[in-house]
């Protein structure tokens, strides 16, 4: 029986027959290390109905720990901040997560601590299979259509982002900077860990934060709060609560 240039593919065993003889093949679609696309090079390319077929990011979750504690449980919050403008993939976010709550659920406890992950892997990543075998130049065009199909998804991320965030008690706030220690070593590039000067994940210092809650103008909500302004008639206005300096320029 002549096969004379016929080419049969057979997906289950990846057994190419061409030309009478049996070609073993292996396609080249394993997903690569991360440094291959870790600098920033086009724009963004999220999945849409233009871009299908794009594999679930790695990461599913992004609050671990208590986090329904409500604001006033847990003051201290430090950050982990890229210090590089580049990629971090799917893969990267889910180690450092794993590796930050498994640190605090040891040592602090696993109701001590609100880790949440600040970036998400939008960005998708292509990949231009190609084979590897004896003759595969005549079964593949090279570069020609070199347009890749989705293999992964990133997080496009910028100097200064914020990474991870760890909420918790003073006391565990040794614990909170280790983890985020160790969880540094699953990123690419450099990163930073800053203690904030805010209460919890709110927008407000410490310091204004208990001097508002002393004159109960901050309403709790969830882990976030909110300041009370000066709306409503000024009848009903306390003696003293200017919002506004009252000084007319001369």
């Amino acid at each position: 029986m002549s096969w004379h240039r016929r080419v049969y593919e057979d997906v289950r065993n990846s057994i190419v027959y061409f030309d009478d003889a049996i070609v073993f093949i292996t396609f080249a679609d394993f997903v690569g290390p991360a440094r291959c696309y870790r600098q920033i090079k086009n724009k963004p390319y999220p999945k849409s109905r233009y871009c299908r077929g794009v594999p679930d990011p790695k990461i599913r979750i992004y609050d671990v720990g208590m986090k329904k504690k409500g604001v006033d449980e847990f003051p201290f919050c430090v950050h982990l901040v890229s210090w590089e403008k580049e990629n971090v993939s799917s893969e990267a976010l889910e180690a450092a997560r794993i590796a930050c709550n498994k640190y605090m659920a040891k040592f602090a406890g696993k109701d001590a601590f609100h880790l949440r992950v600040r970036v998400h892997p939008f960005h998708v990543l292509r990949i231009n299979k190609m084979l590897s075998c004896a003759g595969a130049d005549r079964l593949q065009t090279g570069m020609r259509g070199a347009f890749g199909k989705p293999q992964g998804t990133c997080a496009r991320v910028d100097i200064g982002q914020v990474l991870l965030s760890v909420r918790c008690k003073d006391s565990n706030s040794h614990h909170a900077q280790e983890a985020l220690r160790r969880a540094k070593f699953k990123f690419p590039g450099r990163q930073k860990i800053i203690v904030s000067r805010k209460w919890g994940f709110t927008k407000y210092s410490r310091a204004d934060y208990l001097k508002w809650k002393s004159e109960n103008r901050i309403v709790p909500d969830g882990v976030n709060a909110k300041l009370l302004g000066c709306h409503g008639p000024l009848a009903n206005r306390q003696p003293g609560r200017a919002f506004l300096s009252t000084s007319v320029p001369a």
